[in-house]
C-alpha cells in the first residue's frame, strides 16, 4: 500500500508541474502577443494623429487658394461646405447599402442567402415568419387597439357573478 501511495505523490507532483509549465508558457505567449499589438495601437494611433493634421493642411490650402479671388468670408463657406459634402461621401461609403453588392447582402434577390436565426438587420422589415424558420407565419397585426367596453348588440357569455343560483337549470 506504501508503494500505491508513493506513486499518488508522484503522480500529483507531476501533474502540478506540467500545470505550472503550462500557465508560465501562456502567460509569455499572451505578454508577446500584448506587446505586438501595443506596438500596433500606437502605430495607427500616430497614423490617425497625421492623417488628421494633413486633412486640415488641405482645408487650409483650399480656403487660401479660394480667398485669392474671393472674399473670405466665401472662401470660408465653400471649403465648410466642400468638407461637408466630403463627409457625407465618406458617411455613405461606410454604410452598407441594398443597391450596393456586399459580402452579406448580394445584390441579386434571394442568391441563396437566408437569414440566420438570431440574426438582426437595421432597417429591415418585420419578419414572415417565426426566427427558427419553421411553422407558420405570423398573424396579422389588427388596426386598432381591442375595445375597452363590448356592445351590447353583441351577446357576450354569462359571468360567473350575474348566475342567479336560486334560479332553477334547464337542460336542453
Amino acid at each position: 500500500m506504501d508503494r500505491l501511495d508513493h506513486l499518488e505523490h508522484l503522480d500529483r507532483q507531476l501533474v502540478d508541474e506540467l500545470a505550472q509549465v503550462a500557465r508560465e508558457t501562456v502567460r509569455d505567449e499572451l505578454r508577446e502577443q500584448t506587446r505586438r499589438q501595443r506596438r500596433r495601437a500606437m502605430l495607427y494611433a500616430g497614423s490617425g494623429a497625421v492623417a488628421l493634421y494633413a486633412g486640415a493642411a488641405l482645408a487650409l490650402a483650399l480656403g487660401l487658394g479660394l480667398a485669392a479671388g474671393l472674399p473670405d468670408w466665401a472662401a470660408a463657406l465653400i471649403t465648410a461646405a466642400i468638407l461637408g459634402v466630403v463627409a457625407y461621401v465618406l458617411r455613405g461609403a461606410a454604410r452598407p447599402s441594398a443597391s450596393r453588392p456586399t459580402p452579406e447582402h448580394p445584390s441579386a434577390p434571394d442568391a441563396g442567402h437566408r437569414s440566420h436565426p438570431g440574426e438582426h438587420h437595421l432597417g429591415g422589415g418585420a419578419p414572415t415568419a417565426p426566427p427558427g424558420g419553421l411553422g407558420l407565419a405570423y398573424p396579422p397585426m389588427p388596426a386598432g387597439p381591442p375595445e375597452a367596453t363590448p356592445d351590447a348588440s353583441e351577446p357576450r357569455p354569462p359571468h360567473p357573478d350575474d348566475i342567479d343560483p336560486e334560479q332553477p337549470h334547464h337542460r336542453a
